[in-house]
């Protein structure tokens, strides 16, 4: 009997003929997997006798989402992932049929060869809904109950929220720009313009603190301007855009968008801060120009005599 098959015996059968054995190292916690969920996850593949994994996740604090059945296709880690939980920690030992098959991966996987999986669940976003609704025709996208549409947007905002905090920016903005997409459906009320409103705003605050994210000031100025549209006394769209000016030397623009931030916040620190930041930069910005004047004159002054 080989090693591997040996030490799968008596452990929890998750496909019912053997094929997929679980031993739980750490348990999880919350709401089981769902089918169509993207997953953050810690994984090592191991060999019979192999000391050293043949594959493995990488451990980068920018992981990016990988979906069960599209990033993820071995069928016995499908199934393995679909009985964890969120921060569990499993040990999972696969029959070739659901690892590699007869074939195996050559040159790293032999034929016939049973593996073992070492996984940890970091987290999950169920994106069922949002996929069936980006697979659905135009027109009928157009005409998608307003309260489900809502609901895919948040979860597009969900994943973007997931990515930003990752740092992986440009993956975020996309997934912003995709619920931002969603919310761009006419209302057949003033009652679903608020609705859309609400959620929009979110969406496009975060935007716009992205593009500061990103280096790209103007475009973190129009989202957050495009905020304000919704909400003119809107704190953080309005911080947002005096951060974005501030980037952009635009001193009277950023001070005034600040001043009105601070007006509504007078204790935020952020918006303080931001203040102060802006009041040293134009303090340097009007020292640098003083000195070119000199400099400008004085030569001026040489060429004269």
């Amino acid at each position: 009997m080989e090693e591997l098959e040996r030490r799968a015996r008596g452990l929890r059968d998750l496909s019912g003929d053997g094929g997929v054995r679980k031993e739980e190292l750490r348990p999880g916690s919350g709401a089981a997997l769902p089918r169509d969920a993207s997953v953050a996850v810690n994984y090592c593949g191991y060999l019979e006798f192999w000391e050293e994994p043949f594959c493995q996740s990488s451990y980068s604090k920018s992981r990016r989402l990988m979906k069960i059945g599209e990033d993820i296709t071995l069928f016995g880690l499908e199934i393995g992932l679909m009985s964890m939980r969120k921060g569990e920690v499993a040990r999972f030992f696969f029959s070739p049929d659901y690892a590699y098959g007869q074939q195996g991966c050559p040159p790293d996987i032999p034929p016939n060869t049973r593996v073992m999986f070492e996984v940890e669940l970091l987290d999950f976003l169920d994106s069922a809904e949002s996929d069936a609704f980006f697979e659905l025709p135009a027109e009928l996208q157009d005409s998608f109950p307003l309260q489900k549409a809502l609901k895919v947007a948040e979860t597009e905002r969900g994943f973007g929220n997931y990515l930003y905090c990752k740092g992986s920016l440009e993956d975020a903005k996309d997934r912003y720009k995709r619920a931002l997409f969603i919310l761009g459906r006419s209302p057949s009320s003033e009652t679903e313009q608020c609705q859309i409103d609400a959620s929009k705003l979110l969406v496009l605050l975060n935007l716009s603190i992205t593009y500061l994210k990103l280096k790209h000031p103007a475009r973190a100025l129009a989202y957050g301007e495009k905020a304000l549209k919704i909400d003119q006394r809107n704190a953080k769209a309005l911080f947002r855009c005096g951060q974005a000016c501030l980037c952009m030397k635009e001193y009277e623009k950023a001070r005034d968008f600040l001043v009105r931030a601070q007006q509504i916040q007078p204790f935020n620190h952020d918006i303080n801060n931001e203040l102060k930041k802006l009041a040293s930069c134009y303090k340097d910005y009007v020292e640098k120009e003083r000195e070119m004047c000199g400099r400008m004159f004085a030569r001026l002054d040489i060429s004269s005599r």
